[in-house]
């Protein structure tokens, strides 16, 4: 089984780093609307995400992540996605 960082933004550039053992499914239930903060912010764009083996990996790697700032988590992002575009559609 595969665990995933990934981080989510909106039109706005707001930031959602979060981690799950299934992208697709996740990504389509913060599109639907299933949980508060990426709901009221609109946040449904997938621009970055790391696979891991192991779940602690995964977990460490969304704790590290939360506790940056706002611009190393951009520098992050833009090392695999610098146009910022939905790597959904990749997956």
């Amino acid at each position: 089984m595969s665990y995933y960082v990934y981080i989510l933004t909106n039109k706005s550039n707001t930031l959602y780093v979060g981690v799950t053992n299934n992208l697709e499914r996740r990504i389509h239930e913060h599109r639907i609307k299933k949980y508060h903060f990426t709901s009221k912010y609109n946040i449904n764009k997938l621009v970055y995400y790391q696979e891991f083996d192991q779940v602690m990996d995964a977990i460490n790697a969304e704790k590290k992540i939360k506790g940056w700032t706002r611009k190393r988590k951009m520098a992050l992002i833009k090392t695999i996605n610098p146009a910022f575009k939905n790597l959904l559609d990749g997956i």
